[in-house]
């Protein structure tokens, strides 16, 4: 027996509610399938695991425009679908010529409205989280260089070295040959500049990321909630080694970070560490 056209659509248009419920769960719930905490993971398509209240933040708000425009997607489709099925000039041949409907016109109006402000508050929210940058237990300042990052410890000694590239580490690409290291569960100011071109702090497990400008200081801010290594990138064409200055952070315990900052001390005291970019090998 033939299915009707009218059924053939809600066949249809219940597929296609399927589907798109089932993919909106699987981008809310199912994206840290095969992440690593850090850094990026093959097939990954979600955000990095969360390893600051900011990224927390990012991801929730992610997660929550993603099930907003899912529902708005599922709405659309069903109002089409009904169109379609019902206003063809077969089922519906004497056509309506209503023009106007002031319940309509209102609820088309104030919906999108109410909508917007529900995307603006947690939107300003997040904003404001992540430019008021909290009293800090520890400054660093990050100079992006071509092509490498140098990080200075103010508050430690006021020692400096250098990080590049290392051929020889993992993750390919992202291993340094001196990572920054904080302790957990502080917050970390970073006091970002450029020597050269305009570079780019990018770390994306701690939602920051903040242009490095020759001239200007800008400033950002983190709060690690776990231990491990996290790894970034320069986020800004900065010329042809671009690809090959990594950011690599190392969060500590408190007692381990105040043994690293005795060895730092000796270690960079002569300031005699700077090195050049030319060493990024694979670029040539």
């Amino acid at each position: 027996m033939r299915m009707s056209m009218s059924r053939v659509g809600r066949h249809l248009l219940g597929l296609a509610t399927i589907a798109l419920v089932a993919a909106g769960i699987t981008l809310v719930t199912g994206g840290a399938a095969f992440a690593e905490l850090g850094q990026p993971a093959p097939w990954e398509w979600h955000l990095q695991a969360s390893g600051s209240p900011v990224m927390d933040n990012i991801v929730w708000f992610h997660d929550f425009l993603s099930v907003l425009i899912i529902v708005i997607t599922l709405f659309v489709l069903a109002l089409l679908v009904i169109v379609v099925m019902k206003f063809n000039a077969k089922a519906n041949p004497v056509p309506s010529r209503t023009t106007h409907n002031t319940l309509i016109e209102v609820v088309w109006t104030l919906v999108p409205v109410l909508i917007l402000v529900g995307i603006a508050v947690p939107s300003f929210r997040l904003l404001f989280l992540e430019l008021d940058v909290p009293k800090a237990d520890l400054t660093i300042k990050a100079t992006g260089k071509q092509w490498y990052w140098s990080y200075a410890y103010p508050d430690n000694g006021k020692f400096e070295f250098d990080s590049l590239m290392a051929q020889d580490k993992q993750p390919r690409l992202l291993g340094v040959d001196n990572e920054m290291v904080v302790p957990v569960n502080k917050v970390i100011r970073v006091q970002v500049t450029g020597a050269d071109v305009i570079h780019a702090f990018a770390l994306p497990a701690f939602g920051v990321k903040i242009d490095a400008i020759p001239g200007r200081l800008n400033e950002t801010w983190f709060k690690a909630t776990k231990t491990g290594m996290f790894y970034g990138q320069c986020s800004e064409l900065c010329g042809k080694d671009h690809a090959f200055m990594p950011i690599a952070i190392r969060v500590v315990n408190d007692q381990e970070f105040a043994s690293w900052v005795e060895s730092a001390k000796k270690k960079f005291a002569s300031g005699g560490t700077s090195t050049f970019a030319s060493a990024a090998g694979p670029t040539q």
